[in-house]
């Protein structure tokens, strides 16, 4: 039979829109490790560079090189701090796109459950008819019998 669920379209909507939830979660779980893996990258390399430099420091050093370790790091800092922040930026984004995605699967979910149930009261209707045509026709068959 060609039964249509009266909230399809709207179903249709919320799935296109989880969809596109889902796109941005994972553009922004992507972004987020790109941030995060450059904030590692620096740190990993403001630990190399001060152990290297701790190395020199005891085999001595010349003043003109610690003052331009001194800087190297000082940027290097600058730059891992700002490399938090946008891992901080990231993850809030990530976080947000999360919790959106999460509210649209329930959406879809509640439709998806409504449709389920329009279906199931569709074949249940349908199943109840059937028998009474059924009964119908077992009460005519038994009425010309008696003839």
């Amino acid at each position: 039979m060609g039964y249509v669920f009266k909230l399809q379209k709207v179903l249709t909507m919320k799935e296109n829109e989880k969809k596109q939830a889902v796109g941005e979660y994972n553009e922004a779980v992507q972004r987020f490790q790109e941030v995060a893996e450059k904030l590692y990258h620096f740190l990993k390399q403001k630990e190399q560079y001060e152990e290297i430099h701790k190395q020199k420091l005891q085999a001595g050093l010349p003043i003109q090189e610690i003052r331009h370790f001194q800087q190297f790091i000082s940027n290097l800092e600058r730059t891992i701090h700002h490399y938090q922040l946008l891992v901080m930026q990231a993850r809030e984004q990530m976080q947000r796109k999360q919790i959106k995605l999460t509210e649209l699967n329930i959406e879809v979910k509640k439709f998806e459950k409504m449709k389920e149930k329009y279906m199931q009261a569709v074949v249940d209707a349908e199943r109840i008819t059937e028998n009474k045509w059924m009964d119908e026709i077992s009460i005519q068959r038994f009425a010309h019998r008696g003839d």
